[in-house]
């Protein structure tokens, strides 16, 4: 179930994404895969690679999953301006 409850807050915070500039790498779906791949790998570290079950889901495992989607929305962002600064030297 808290698998669930990271990836609907990994969606949530995704669709904020439209307020910034299209520079995260493979665009808008590179920045959803990235979203919710880090509210699910962070979710993951935080209760040691173990996923919680129905009864051990709470509020604070919506918390859980929010520095993961920044960090990898972040990480996407980065990424997609170091390759949009590569292919503008290129040509």
């Amino acid at each position: 179930m808290s698998m669930l409850v990271w990836v609907m807050i990994g969606i949530a915070i995704w669709h904020f994404t439209i307020f910034l500039p299209d520079r995260f790498w493979g665009g808008i779906v590179g920045a959803f895969v990235a979203a919710l791949l880090g509210s699910i790998i962070f979710g993951l570290i935080v209760n040691g690679f173990s996923v919680p079950g129905r009864h051990d889901t709470h509020f604070a495992t919506a918390l859980e999953g929010i520095p993961g989607v920044l960090l990898g929305l972040a990480a996407a962002w980065f990424y997609g301006i170091h390759q949009e600064r590569l292919y503008a030297h290129d040509h």
